[in-house]
């Protein structure tokens, strides 16, 4: 027999629920649904949906999502977000009253996603939290600040004669396989301890790939202030489409909390093929190269977005490194001269210095950062020469081969440019700390490697980095802190260095033989 005080809960509950019944109202809500009349690879073509928006997003059976892009009166173009395999003719569509938005939140750091927000690592499903739409206005131009402030890659040929700033937008580009991508993992490597956090945006890439360089990132504990997004090469072609969007809405979350940011593209060069795979799908027209007529404006509005904020704004910046590759040397193809002509400036690498073993294969002549000296650190300034006397040597080396009886100072200026050149060679993933940079360029402009042979540099280099303790920690912050090196710490630093040069030296006058 129940007890009285059961007999009141239920009673109690019952009350409750007749409550809750009489205080419900039912409400219709129209919902507006379409059909797929038909499918092909990564598009769909819907009708009836009068009062879709473009770039709408649209729900398909089976999970599946769609950007409404082509608005015509009697059918909608849909760049599928996912596999067409899973559409037939004839399956209802349903409009969702929103844009395509990306999670965004320091919970992605660390994370590996792809571009709709879901995890690619088995760590777990991403909490849901705030969210942002992948296509935003780029920041007003009455809202940003200068580029001044040195964005410090670790690789002594880009912080010295090619140096980015935070907020700058750097295009790498070169033939396959000539480096690009180390030159990008070895800038996010150099960022631990630095403050700023980075984007890994893969579009199009092998797995594999993808892999070694997320393998790469977690051995140098660089994945921890790093976000990961990935597309691979077999995935839908909407997928790489909207990915560098995404990857910059996540990254411009961060700007907007004050950080500063770093996001690389890699590559541009499949995210414009999949756009115009996309475009010819949808029956656009095709202009040069089969690609569409707005293929300048999709990378513009990407690449503008990348900026330094105000103070008023907290004074986040986001830095841009897109990638593009070319086809046998050939810059002036209509991708990457786009790309060129929006950018501040391009860091080209030669598959010829590839070849030689000249790493990483910078060619300084045809690279160049248009925001230059304001964005580098005062104690750069001082071997400001150093990009001139490189460019005289490559030119007297090329009359050097005719066989030509050469002078006394013509010889020291090839002997003194092979030395610039192996000092400019840096092993791949040891980037080099700015006091570590400055001992040996210094050492370099003032002379000191001249007398040490060619096949002594390496070892000469090395032995200069092991006495780095000697500096004296006022000059070490001097150096971060973008003051100038005095006349004394210029005297103090050579001192050590050519105590250090001593044993690798041969005699002054066998350069001359």
């Amino acid at each position: 027999m129940a007890s009285v005080k059961e007999n009141d809960t239920i009673t109690n509950a019952f009350g409750q629920l007749r409550e809750n019944r009489e205080m419900h109202s039912f409400s219709l809500k129209p919902v507006e649904t379409g059909t797929v009349i038909s499918v092909s690879t990564g598009i769909a073509n819907v009708s009836g949906l009068p009062g879709v928006g473009f770039e709408e997003l649209l729900k398909f059976p089976n999970g599946l999502f769609g950007i409404a892009y082509n608005i015509d009166e009697e059918e909608i173009g849909v760049i599928l977000l996912g596999e067409a395999s899973l559409l037939n003719a004839g399956d209802k569509v349903i409009r969702t009253g929103r844009v395509m938005d990306i999670p965004v939140g320091d919970i992605l750091l660390g994370r590996v996603i792809n571009p709709l927000g879901e995890p690619m690592d088995n760590k777990g499903p991403i909490p849901q939290g705030q969210r942002l739409p992948i296509e935003r206005p780029a920041v007003p131009i009455m809202d940003r600040s200068a580029v001044n402030v040195p964005l410090q890659t670790g690789l002594k040929v880009i912080d010295t004669l090619i140096p980015i700033g935070r907020g700058q937008r750097e295009l790498i580009l070169g033939d396959r396989q000539t480096g690009k991508t180390a030159i990008a993992v070895d800038t996010i490597i150099n960022q631990r301890d630095k403050n700023v956090l980075c984007i890994y945006c893969a579009i199009g890439q092998r797995a594999d790939s993808v892999a070694k360089v997320i393998s790469i990132l977690k051995d140098h504990n660089a994945l921890e202030y790093t976000v990961v997004m990935v597309t691979e090469g077999n995935n839908a072609p909407g997928l790489k489409y909207i990915a560098p969007y995404a990857s910059t809405s996540i990254a411009e979350y961060f700007m907007e909390q004050g950080h500063d940011v770093l996001i690389v593209y890699d590559d541009l060069t499949h995210h414009a093929r999949a756009y115009r795979e996309l475009s010819l799908l949808l029956r656009r027209p095709p202009g040069r190269e089969a690609f569409p007529g707005d293929i300048f404006y999709i990378h513009s509005r990407l690449l503008e977005r990348a900026t330094h904020l105000s103070e008023e704004l907290g004074g986040g910046s986001l830095t841009a490194l897109p990638i593009i590759e070319t086809e046998a040397q050939n810059i002036s193809a209509y991708i990457p001269t786009n790309l060129i002509s929006m950018t501040d400036g391009q860091i080209y690498l030669s598959p010829k210095l590839f070849e030689l073993g000249i790493l990483p294969a910078v060619d300084v002549g045809k690279s160049v950062s248009r925001v230059g000296g304001k964005a580098q650190l005062p104690v750069y300034r001082s071997m400001a020469n150093l990009k001139l006397e490189y460019a005289q040597f490559e030119e007297l080396e090329t009359f050097a081969r005719f066989g030509t009886r050469l002078d006394i100072h013509t010889r020291k200026v090839i002997e003194h440019g092979k030395r610039i050149r192996i000092c400019l060679k840096q092993q791949e993933l040891k980037p080099m700390s700015v006091s570590e940079q400055v001992i040996v360029l210094l050492s370099l402009t003032s002379g000191l490697f001249d007398t040490v042979p060619i096949e002594k540099m390496f070892e000469a280099e090395m032995a200069l980095l092991q006495h780095l303790e000697e500096l004296p920690d006022e000059i070490v912050q001097r150096q971060y802190s973008g003051k100038k090196l005095s006349a004394e710490d210029r005297e103090t630093i050579l001192s050590i260095v050519i105590n250090v040069l001593k044993p690798f030296q041969d005699e002054p006058d066998q350069i001359n033989r």
